[in-house]
Parts: structure tokens; C-alpha cells; sequence
């Protein structure tokens, strides 16, 4: 009996502890649904309108840059360097001596032909003092000169050849590294170092066909590149090539950048835009307020629903060309709407927003 009395008191305790427990989440959960049911205050935003902007059409393209003029310089003749006349990174005039190749052996063969030039000369002159006394014949004027003039040639071949061991640069130009040492022997053709003319420079890139009636000589050029990313280089299309590439369908165009500070190298990646001469009004809002997204770009356009209160609603877009942070819309929205400024991952369709004192949305530009 004892026992059974026992058994039913804990049973007893277990039903009250469990009721109690039950009866508390059961007030949560009803806590819980009162709270839901309330209406969730408005999301703050920052926003902003989208304007009229007047935008010059650009086409964009990517390219190498390019000396004007750029080489590696070499020599024609072998020989041992006898001097070295420039420093690496030097710059240079056209016809600055930058190497002397030993010249001993063609200094005295040059000296060898002037003396043989200076006998012809003297044979010539007398055997022409003769002619007309009819001391010598025709014949023996004409191999007088023939070896005057050969003895001439060949005091000008040992000058070419004497001149070939003084290497000069090429035109005026900026130096590369020095690739030779005092006293070294060079074969022909040892590059020896490189020289470019760096102002103006050269930009090569390439268009689509579509995009040739649209590009012409004389259209300004904006480059931009990796090394110097917050300036731009200003130019203008100085060549389009005459044909069109069959396998990737186009052309080649070369612009020439101004450069003076050298600052742009042959070599560089750098980043095009040709530029029409005429100005486009663009629809146009900051990048931030563009959500880009594979099934089409999006923004979060501000407006009244029936009740009067602010809500978001979620509009495709066409985009079209970046320029200083802002995105030109080329459909799906006009001039004067408000649009979410930036934070659009935390919105949704139909959400309600209020949009932040400090940041009231600037109107449109005319």
C-alpha cells in the first residue's frame, strides 16, 4: 500500500512540472504570434533620384601601349667595346655616341687607301697633263681614271666600315638597361640596349566591325592604365587599319596619347575609351544603387503605396556605360524617380522604408 501511495505522488509531481512547462511555452508561442502579428516598423534607407546627365558615347577596348619609335639597339660589325658613352636610363639625342668598338686595324687600313687614292690622283693628273700632246693614248687616260675613281670607292668603304665601330643612338629617345661591358667582344647583332621615344606614344587596340562607323581619324582617345590608375591620358585616333581580321571580325585601331612625364611604357595593359564628337542626355544613378544579377540587373524604386506610405518595389533595368561611379540606364527607369542608394541586399518587394533625414534624394538635373 505504502509503495503504491508513493508511485502516485510522483506521477503527480511529473504532471504538475510538465503542466507548468507546457503552459509556459504555450504563453510564448502566443507571446510570439501577438509580436508577428504587429506591424514591422519602416526599414530606413538612403536614396537618391536618377538624373539627366549629358554623357559623350564612348567605346570601350582594351590595348597594348607602344613606342612610337622603339628598338633594341645593335651593332653592325663585330669587335671589342673600347668605351661605353651612356648610363642606363639616360636620355639621348639622335646621333649621341653611345659605344666605340676597337677600330686600330680599320683606322690603318683607311690610311692604306687614302695613300693608294692620293697615287691615282697624282697618275690621273699626269697622264691627263700628257693627253693632249698626244704622249699617251685614249686607253691609258681612261684606266687612269677608272683607278682614281676605284681608289675613292674604297677610301669610302674603309670610312663606312671605320664609322659602323662608333655605335649612335637613333633618334632621340629614353635609354634601357645597358646589356654589355667595357672590353667585351660582340658578334654582330648583340643587342647592346634599348631606346624608346616615350613622348608622344603609341596605343594599339582592336574594335568590332559594327563599331567602325563609329570611329574615324581624329576622334579624341581617354586611356587609362594599371600603373597610374587615378589619371587619364588624353588623344586621338591617328590610324584604323585597312582590313578587317577574318577570324575574330576586327580591325586595328593605333591612337597617339600625349606623355609627357613618361609615365606610360611600351608594353602596358591600358584601357581605351573612343570617344564620338558629339554629346548623348543619359539617364544615369550612382553604381550602388545597381543590383547586377545573371537573370538582369535590378534596382529598388521608392514609392507610395495606397495607404500613403513609402515602400520599395523592385524594377529591371537595362545598363549601358560607367563613367565617374554612375551607370547610364538605357531603359526601365526615368529621370526623377527615387531609387534605394545603397544596402539593397536587406530589402525586398513591397517592403516599407523611410528614407534617412540626413540623406534626403537630391532632385534631377534638367
Amino acid at each position: 500500500m505504502r509503495t503504491a501511495s508513493r508511485f502516485l505522488i510522483v506521477i503527480i509531481f511529473l504532471g504538475v512540472a510538465l503542466g507548468g512547462i507546457f503552459g509556459y511555452k504555450f504563453y510564448q508561442f502566443g507571446q510570439m504570434q501577438e509580436q508577428m502579428s504587429q506591424p514591422q516598423p519602416p526599414t530606413l534607407i538612403s536614396a537618391t533620384k536618377a538624373r539627366t546627365e549629358r554623357w559623350t558615347p564612348a567605346i570601350k577596348a582594351v590595348g597594348s601601349i607602344k613606342a612610337v619609335n622603339g628598338i633594341e639597339v645593335a651593332n653592325e660589325v663585330p669587335g671589342v667595346i673600347e668605351s661605353i658613352n651612356f648610363e642606363s636610363g639616360d636620355t639621348v639625342k639622335q646621333g649621341d655616341v653611345l659605344i666605340r668598338l676597337n677600330a686600330a686595324i680599320d683606322e690603318a687600313a683607311l690610311r692604306t687607301r687614302r695613300a693608294e687614292a692620293q697615287l691615282a690622283k697624282q697618275e690621273f693628273e699626269r697622264v691627263s697633263d700628257l693627253l693632249p700632246k698626244r704622249a699617251v693614248s685614249q686607253s691609258q687616260y681612261d684606266e687612269a681614271k677608272a683607278n682614281l675613281d676605284a681608289a675613292i670607292s674604297r677610301v669610302s668603304e674603309a670610312e663606312a666600315r671605320l664609322g659602323k665601330k662608333i655605335i649612335r643612338a637613333p633618334f632621340d629617345g629614353t635609354l634601357g638597361i645597358r646589356m654589355v661591358d667595357q672590353g667585351e667582344y660582340i658578334p654582330t647583332g648583340t643587342p647592346i640596349v634599348e631606346i624608346n621615344m616615350l613622348n608622344p606614344i603609341y596605343v594599339d587596340y582592336t574594335l568590332s566591325e559594327k563599331n567602325l562607323p563609329n570611329v574615324a581619324t581624329g576622334y579624341p582617345v581617354v586611356a587609362t592604365v594599371a600603373a597610374v590608375p587615378e589619371q587619364t591620358f588624353e588623344g586621338e585616333v591617328s590610324a584604323i587599319n585597312t582590313s578587317v581580321n577574318p577570324e575574330t571580325r576586327t580591325v586595328r585601331i593605333r591612337a597617339t596619347l600625349d606623355n609627357p612625364e613618361s609615365q606610360l611604357r611600351p608594353g602596358m595593359f591600358a584601357t581605351i575609351q573612343t570617344r564620338q564628337p558629339k554629346d548623348n542626355e543619359v539617364v544615369t544613378v550612382p553604381r550602388t544603387a545597381i543590383s547586377y544579377n545573371t537573370y538582369g540587373d535590378f534596382v529598388f524604386v521608392v514609392e507610395q503605396n495606397d495607404n500613403g506610405d513609402l515602400v520599395v518595389n523592385r524594377r529591371t533595368i537595362t545598363t549601358g556605360e560607367t563613367r565617374d561611379a554612375r551607370v547610364a540606364v538605357l531603359s526601365g527607369l526615368k529621370a526623377g524617380e527615387t531609387v534605394v542608394a545603397k544596402g539593397l541586399l536587406r530589402l525586398r518587394a513591397g517592403q516599407k522604408v523611410e528614407i534617412q533625414k540626413d540623406e534626403q534624394p537630391q532632385e534631377a538635373s534638367e
